[in-house]
């Protein structure tokens, strides 16, 4: 028997107890097509997998000798949650399968639907998800696409003799799918890669910090973009990190498939390469430079947003490596833009924004709605729960999972990995960011319970796995702010969980969960840290708001359901319960004083922040999800 998953990851419990969702507004992806099988292999995580139909047998029959090898085998209950591939006799193709074998129990087909896109849109995630990349040399070699694009990338390198006293750095190949702006298949990529691990600071490189787009960045630019009726499009640089200047002299070994004349021949890079720690560094001062030129300003909020204005015609371009968000108000301006950018670096317009980063976004007249449905179904066939019981919340109420005393994960990889999937998958999915939090924090030394935990996590995301936020095109230009603390939550250290979430108008931009890094002596002290937490947040927010040329000068408004913390921030407090509180928090009095924030008093049952503090039960959880405006354009409905 083949199963997609290590022998500790087997689930203990909670299999089969939590009913699926049946109400609320979930979430949107593609469905899911299974692979097709081998010829006598029967996949499914079914135990029951039934023999074909064959006459009663008479009362006065003698019963049939069962003889070695001949016993009908089933799959055990304990694997009923994971995708397995058990070997099985097939029925003749004329036999009538009998109730037992019409595949998973539960599939993915009853939980997500394309009927809210159209046909093109439909289109365009199936190209998405199809296509796989090798990962190895090995691998890439066998087929006759890839081995076109290693001759391809091999032909444009030119072998040197290695200088005495230089050191060589390896590499490798990475291969890439291509595609066209309606998400077709352009063409096989191979790459010749450095591998960085070879590298020696200070004698082949030096500096390497690059600035990149914050998701919470992408997230303000859309809902702005959108509110304002941009055009929106996106750009592809070609082989962005070539384009770097390189300064310092470094040379390569042959990657594989590459037969140089001598042994000692190596390649000198003449101008930066992928995998060089450098290279993105080189890259964005090459760009930012081509950008300054044409007439751009760098935000100083944000090193990644650049900003034209000229007259009436304003556009923007927002930067994460060579991947560019292009959005304006004058079409034949951001028109030229283009042409420049060809001139420059040879660029790949694809259209429209539909997809980037892993994030497919799909407009229409009412808004934009952000999700991540091929990543989460990735995560499931990784984990090989695409056909498990479906769970109606992330994580149960007072889970306890600080004082897990279970075993210990014999390999914690698996589990990490795990966790750094699901970390991504909160670009878009602000519902698991608090049980993406508590799991986190046992990346060192795993247990079972965590582990089982971690599962449970991946059997909610099935009952919508392209749930994600609708970023509305009516919504007002104003920000307001929730803040919570959950005091001293944590079993262990005593310390407070802050949570918050930032909107603009009705589209949710920013949120948090974190631990606060000391211990509060009283619900009022954490809650206060909690608002100055949320401050810094908002003051930077409009910072960047203003770089996109919206000005906001009513006070932004901060939610509390705390009427002590409330009084400290509008009164300078001083006394036995305050006095010891870090300057720093009296950074939102300060705010207030100014003008800048305004507080405001909520009812702990309408405390929406309180999703990111703690586990909730179902109802109190699906209602919540509803008001911070997530939202699930695949459903069944």
């Amino acid at each position: 028997m083949g199963l997609c998953r290590t022998s500790y990851g087997i689930p203990s419990g909670d299999r089969g107890d939590t009913p699926p969702v049946t109400g609320g507004d979930p979430p949107p992806s593609p469905a899911a097509t299974p692979s097709p099988g081998l010829s006598g292999i029967t996949a499914g995580p079914d135990p029951e997998i039934s023999s074909p139909a064959s006459p009663p047998s008479s009362p006065t029959a003698p019963s049939p000798t069962l003889g070695r090898g001949k016993r009908q085998k089933k799959a055990p209950t304990v694997l009923k949650d994971y995708v397995c591939h058990t070997a099985q006799v097939l029925p003749p193709a004329s036999s009538t399968p009998t109730n037992g074998s019409s595949g998973p129990r539960y599939p993915l087909a009853n939980f997500v639907s394309c009927k809210s896109f159209s046909a093109m849109h439909t289109q365009f995630l199936d190209a998405v998800s199809s296509g796989s990349e090798p990962h190895s040399y090995k691998t890439a070699s066998h087929d006759p696409k890839w081995r076109a694009a290693m001759r391809a990338e091999i032909n444009t390198l030119e072998a040197n003799d290695l200088p005495p006293g230089k050191k060589p750095s390896g590499s490798k190949w990475v291969y890439k799918i291509k595609f066209n702006s309606d998400r077709s298949i352009e063409r096989y990529k191979a790459r010749v890669v450095v591998r960085e691990d070879t590298q020696v600071e200070g004698l082949d490189y030096t500096e390497t910090f690059a600035p990149v787009a914050k998701m919470v960045s992408v997230r303000v630019f859309l809902a702005v973009v959108i509110i304002k009726n941009w055009e929106l499009h996106q750009i592809d640089i070609n082989n962005a990190f070539l384009h770097g200047d390189l300064h310092e002299e470094v040379y390569i070994r042959p990657p594989p498939g590459f037969s140089p004349s001598s042994p000692n021949k190596v390649l000198r890079l003449r101008k930066s390469l992928y995998g060089l720690r450098q290279s993105p560094r080189n890259w964005f001062a090459k760009l930012s430079t081509a950008l300054r030129s044409y007439g751009f300003l760098q935000s100083h909020a944000n090193h990644t947003l650049f900003t034209y204005r000229k007259g009436d015609i304003f556009f923007s371009v927002l930067v994460y490596v060579d991947d560019l968000i292009l959005a304006g108000n004058n079409s034949s301006a951001c028109s030229s833009f283009k042409k420049y950018l060809n001139d420059c670096f040879k660029l790949k317009d694809l259209g429209p924004l539909k997809y980037i980063l892993g994030i497919k976004a799909a407009c229409g007249p009412h808004g934009l709605f952000l999700s991540q449905p091929k990543y989460a179904l990735d995560i499931l066939s990784k984990s090989g729960l695409s056909a498990s019981k479906p769970a109606a919340f992330p994580m149960e109420q007072n889970h306890g999972l600080a004082l897990a005393g279970g075993p210990l994960l014999s390999d914690p990889g698996p589990y990490r990995r795990l966790i750094g999937r699901l970390v991504y998958l909160t670009i878009t999915r602000p519902d698991i960011c608090y049980a993406v939090h508590v799991l986190s924090q046992f990346m060192q030394s795993p247990r079972s319970q965590h582990w089982d935990a971690a599962l449970r996590v991946l059997r909610y995301l099935k009952v919508a796995p392209g749930q994600g936020l609708f970023l509305p095109a009516d919504s007002p230009l104003q920000i307001y702010a929730f803040c919570y603390s959950d005091w001293a939550s944590c079993p262990l250290t005593q310390r407070s969980v802050t949570g918050y979430f930032v909107s603009l108008g009705n589209s949710l931009i920013s949120w948090r969960t974190k631990k606060q890094p000391t211990v509060s002596r009283s619900s009022a002290e954490a809650e206060y840290r909690s608002m100055a937490v949320t401050t810094c947040e908002l003051t930077w927010l409009k910072s960047f708001l203003l770089s996109l040329g919206v000005h906001h000068d009513r006070p932004m408004r901060l939610f509390c359901d705390n009427q002590a913390a409330l009084h400290i921030a509008s009164n300078p407090v001083f006394h036995e319960r305050t006095k010891h509180i870090e300057i720093d928090c009296h950074y939102v009095r300060e705010q207030l004083l100014a003008g800048n924030i305004s507080t405001a008093h909520v009812r702990t049952a309408q405390q929406v922040a309180d999703i990111f503090t703690k586990a909730l039960g179902r109802h109190q959880f699906h209602y919540l999800c509803g008001k911070l405006g997530i939202r699930n354009l695949l459903a069944l409905t």
